[in-house]
């Protein structure tokens, strides 16, 4: 993808594994040109079914929705753009792009957009910092900026986390195009948005007056660890986790070595009864 200057007339510097990216859609520093990929195929619901969705009747009115996309995974980010970033059939506008967490700030700063499209574990410290240090955007009441957040994981902790600080909604990477271009038009209307699984996640945690206790155990491991550690737990075999956390076998490999050292575990079975016991597949 060709270089261009951000609407202030200066590309943000790169402070992560990747550049951000800052200009029209389809456009960007450091991301390549989205040629097709898809974000995925199981349908996720996160609308009520029989009525207009937000997204078509937002085209309907020839709204338009600016986004930016946070996500550490280039091929990710791409195949999103894809999906979603023709405007004049979705009405979603990318605007900018970005890897980690002060990429983030200075993308959602530069670019003021409607929807910013977060995912959870990021490097610099997680969506969590990235909705922390953009609070006053998402307070501001003339043009605020509002975040759902666009996650692999489905675990209840991080759901509910990124609530707290201030996301608007939650869906997963299983999320088809369309729902995504839906959920986006909801989320810049004001609603929230969960798939019925993750929303009740929320309603638990926020019913309940107690904070949940801290696992010391599960508190030893980084975010992508606890997300491997799911995904072995759940039975998936080492190619399946590197092709849907985007990242090689080796590394899932080195990831699950570190998790059974940390949690003093022999072999995977013993990883499973463990997650198993704490809830957490």
């Amino acid at each position: 993808m060709s270089d261009v200057n951000g609407p202030t007339g200066q590309t943000p510097a790169s402070n992560g594994p990747e550049d951000a990216a800052v200009g029209t859609a389809g456009t960007g520093t450091g991301a390549e040109a989205a040629t097709g990929s898809t974000t995925g195929s199981a349908a996720e619901s996160v609308a009520g079914a029989g009525a207009p969705t937000a997204a078509a009747t937002a085209a309907a009115g020839g709204r338009r929705v600016r986004v930016v996309l946070v996500d550490d995974h280039r091929m990710f980010r791409t195949g999103v753009q894809a999906e979603i970033g023709e405007t004049e059939r979705t009405g979603v506008e990318v605007v900018g792009e970005a890897a980690d967490v002060d990429q983030a700030v200075t993308v959602i700063t530069a670019t003021r957009p409607e929807v910013v499209l977060l995912d959870v574990h990021l490097p610099g410290g997680g969506g969590v910092e990235v909705l922390r240090r953009c609070a006053p955007l998402m307070a501001d009441a003339r043009q605020p900026v509002r975040f759902l957040a666009l996650s692999v994981s489905d675990a209840a902790e991080d759901v509910i986390g990124v609530i707290r600080g201030g996301a608007r909604g939650y869906v997963t990477k299983t999320i088809t195009g369309t729902d995504l271009v839906d959920s986006i038009f909801r989320v810049q209307d004001g609603d929230a948005v969960f798939s019925p699984r993750l929303a009740g996640f929320v309603l638990d945690a926020f019913a309940s007056t107690d904070a949940p206790p801290v696992d010391e155990d599960l508190d030893r491991l980084t975010q992508r660890e606890r997300e491997v550690l799911r995904l072995i737990a759940r039975g998936y075999a080492y190619k399946e986790i590197a092709k849907q956390l985007f990242i090689s076998v080796k590394t899932v490999e080195s990831h699950v070595s570190a998790v059974l050292r940390k949690l003093q575990l022999s072999n995977r079975h013993e990883l499973t009864r463990w997650a198993t016991a704490r809830r957490l597949v």
